[in-house]
């Protein structure tokens, strides 16, 4: 049976659509062992955003952490979701160093001046393939910074199904070599399925590269609401085990360990 966990949920301090206790009914149902929440924490945060500045975010850490307390049939852990901006690794350190949390996500939501996946039109009049370029550049990055325990949806770019007309596998085996060489793992996230793309990330057709660098790996929901907590898990694990993994990353006080699936 294989031991299943989501760690990457968000509840209604950022943009999920419920509170986290509503999300854990919802696991136990899906025969999970873990769940983890990771909201949103953008450190140029815009008034209007539905992220966490750090106010927020201490609300958010407090609450979490009591469900811990409180929950007992399910292993409860307490994460965030970190946008990572270039030159703001020393700020953001900072704050995570404040931080009690089980783990840390890394993510690029921002590129050249906009939000990559708030409209199709930020693509539109802009060179695809030097977009992938510059995106999967920020990525690494964010993997190299040392900040993060696992990187999120890491090819966000795909996500309204424009995909460079250029070779993209020189990118993702250079970033599965980045991630090997940083110690950085990554999640297979399903909730591309419910986007314009209609699949997951990262490319199903590059798993097994990350497989070859030994590049740990996690399934997450990115659930924004309770139902679709471990959705389409199934496909995913299967998708892994064909590429060639056999181990699953879980993660308590900032340390990862791997557990067979």
């Amino acid at each position: 049976m294989i031991y299943k966990t989501d760690y990457h949920i968000h509840s209604s301090y950022s943009d999920g659509k419920s509170a986290p206790g509503e999300y854990i009914a919802a696991a136990l149902e899906a025969g999970f062992n873990e769940i983890g929440f990771s909201d949103h924490f953008n450190l140029l945060r815009q008034e209007h955003e539905p992220t966490m500045g750090k106010l927020e975010a201490v609300k958010y850490l407090d609450h979490i952490n009591k469900l811990k307390s409180s929950v007992g049939d399910i292993d409860v852990k307490t994460g965030i979701e970190v946008d990572y901006f270039p030159g703001k690794e020393d700020e953001i350190r900072t704050i995570l160093s404040e931080m009690d949390v089980d783990y840390v996500i890394g993510s690029v939501h921002y590129l050249d001046g906009g939000g990559v996946d708030e409209s199709p039109d930020y693509y539109r009049g802009r060179e695809r393939d030097r977009l992938f370029k510059a995106y999967f550049d920020v990525i690494a990055s964010a993997a190299s910074s040392g900040l993060f325990d696992f990187i999120a949806h890491l090819d966000l770019i795909r996500i309204y199904g424009c995909l460079a007309t250029d070779d993209e596998e020189p990118l993702y085996r250079n970033l599965a070599k980045i991630f090997k060489e940083n110690d950085v793992a990554f999640e297979v996230n399903t909730n591309g399925r419910n986007k314009p793309l209609g699949d997951f990330y990262p490319d199903r057709r590059f798993l097994h590269i990350f497989r070859e660098e030994n590049v740990p790996v996690c399934v997450n929901s990115d659930a924004h609401m309770p139902s679709r907590v471990g959705q389409y898990f199934s496909e995913a694990y299967h998708l892994l085990k064909l590429a060639g993994y056999n181990e699953m990353a879980v993660f308590e006080k900032r340390k990862r360990r791997l557990i067979p699936f």
